[in-house]
């Protein structure tokens, strides 16, 4: 497979999770937590730096993309560890949070405010928990990032 193809499938199923997360969201009622909204923020930079390497930055992209799902690793890991916890919090209260006033929120609130809490995503869906799905689709990136990355011309 070519690495345009890869790449542009990889920004294409991106999309698709932020298309999930906003029927969750709006449909099924459960509102995104700190932790939720940062992981959407990271898929939106996995699929930007997708399209920056289809567009003919392979690299550059490639390694953007990495960046975004190494940090989603990262992010997706921590929430689950909370919910393996309970009792614990994110850490970030949702009403006082500083994400909800970066401009993105105010501009985008129906898919960057983040009002629920990080205890709330426990609710499976097809078994796994939805932080779950998201280190999931993180680390399938991270690996096809990672291939893209390496492999010769």
């Amino acid at each position: 497979m070519k690495s345009r193809t890869l790449l542009l499938l990889i920004a294409a199923a991106c999309g698709a999770v932020l298309a999930v997360a906003m029927y969750i969201q709006h449909v099924l009622d459960m509102l995104p937590c700190p932790l939720c909204v940062i992981q959407r923020y990271l898929f939106l930079a996995v699929a930007l730096g997708c399209l920056i390497g289809a567009a003919g930055k392979t690299r550059l992209g490639a390694g953007i993309g990495l960046l975004g799902a190494l940090g989603g690793l990262g992010v997706a890991g921590k929430h689950i560890y909370i919910l393996a916890h309970p009792g614990l919090s994110c850490g970030i209260d949702p009403l006082e949070t500083s994400l909800n006033t970066v401009f993105t929120a105010k501009l985008l609130p129906f898919m960057f405010r983040a009002d629920g809490l990080c205890e709330d995503a426990t609710a499976p869906f097809f078994g796994l928990s939805i932080p779950q799905w998201s280190l999931l689709a993180f680390a399938l990136f991270a690996v096809a990032l990672i291939w893209t990355l390496a492999r010769r011309k």
